[in-house]
């Protein structure tokens, strides 16, 4: 018997290895093998978990020393800004800002998007490649309700609606051939207009991306621990002053257009995370007793009538928030909701009207886990 054992042995031995053969597995192997599982399982969800939420939730209090704030006015409303550091940043701030400005803004004559909205030039920089290129993401993502080519028919209504009563269907239509993302292309680092009468307005992105820029700045300065705060418009990462997530606040749906009453409705805690709104439920026209954001469709030329009347958006960074939320009141409530089914990495707060003129709210279940109780 033995002889026979090892007999079969050396033909063991003696046969070459297949590593394409199947293996046997020995009844100790199944609960290591099931151990092993287990635990690959684990680390997969946690290092998922960690993607989307820190599981780090408590920093170091920052020392007075270090606590720095920068306060001020740009792109027509102000920005306050808090980092840890141990220097004044405020330079490297306003430089940062002048940037965005000198590239994106339709009221500095001497921009960029100025230079190719008067047609004397359609050379770009940096920053404008950056907006353009997600731009244009983003309206192939929600089928052109984001739309930076929507100028002119901004123009043609004006802030806030206030030539409502001089707008025909003339008006629009003589605009609506110009308008479209598809008839703007960037060939080269070069600006290309499929018609010269075509205007680009990047006033629903720039901000959201100023306040990047900012945080990209203070990052490349070592700074982990800090919030960017730009006409409503946030980009935090790491802790707070006190060593905590980031508390930022939603206002409380009212109707008071004269906004003296900013009382907060809900509270996030955050980290590594943007959030933008776009719309104003204080700001509203109505029509047959129903209420409508002041947001244009490019599709129509005519202001959109759907329920939506503000749009919060969170995502990792604010430019894309940005874009989105101004997609969001233009596509409404169903439609928005597909959109983030497809985007699992973007998290919304709606505040609309009901049918009966009630005010209403709706957001997303990652969106809900980040609510203060």
């Amino acid at each position: 018997m033995k002889k026979e054992q090892k007999t079969e042995q050396q033909k063991l031995k003696s046969k070459p290895f297949d590593p394409y053969a199947p293996h046997t597995i020995k009844w100790w192997g199944w609960p290591l093998l099931a151990l092993l599982i287990a635990g690959t399982i684990y680390i997969v969800m946690t290092h998922d978990k960690g993607n989307v939420t820190p599981e780090v939730s408590q920093g170091k209090p920052w020392n007075a020393s270090e606590t720095q704030r920068s306060e001020g006015s740009v792109f027509g409303t102000f920005y306050h800004i808090t980092y840890q550091s141990d220097k004044s940043l405020q330079d490297g701030i306003d430089n940062t800002l002048k940037e965005v400005d000198a590239s994106l803004s339709p009221f500095n004559q001497e921009s960029v998007i100025t230079a190719i909205n008067n047609n004397t030039s359609t050379e770009t920089n940096s920053m404008f490649v950056e907006v353009f290129t997600l731009a244009q993401d983003v309206s192939k993502e929600t089928n052109g309700a984001f739309d930076i080519t929507v100028a002119p028919l901004v123009n043609l209504w004006g802030f806030g609606f206030k030539n409502m009563d001089n707008v025909s269907q003339a008006k629009v239509d003589s605009l609506l051939p110009y308008v479209g993302y598809q008839k703007v292309l960037l060939i080269d680092g070069k600006i290309k207009k499929e018609c010269p009468e075509t205007m680009l307005d990047c006033s629903a992105i720039a901000k959201g991306y100023g306040v990047d820029a900012v945080g990209k700045y203070l990052e490349s300065e070592g700074i982990s621990n800090y919030m960017v705060e730009i006409g409503g418009e946030v980009r935090v990462r790491g802790f707070n002053p006190r060593g905590e997530l980031w508390h930022v606040g939603i206002n409380t749906p009212n109707d008071d257009p004269a906004n003296i009453n900013n009382d907060i409705e809900q509270v996030l805690q955050i980290t590594q995370l943007s959030m933008a709104t776009s719309g104003n439920y204080r700001n509203y026209y109505e029509k047959d007793g129903k209420k409508y954001a002041h947001t244009i469709d490019p599709h129509t030329g005519y202001p959109v009538q759907h329920s939506i009347l503000s749009s919060t958006v969170l995502a990792k960074d604010c430019a894309t928030a940005d874009a989105y939320a101004t997609a969001f009141m233009v596509l409404g409530m169903d439609e928005a909701k597909k959109v983030l089914a497809r985007h699992p990495e973007l998290m919304a707060f709606f505040i609309y009207s009901g049918k009966n003129g009630e005010m209403k709210e709706w957001m997303t279940e990652g969106m809900e886990k980040l609510v203060v109780k």
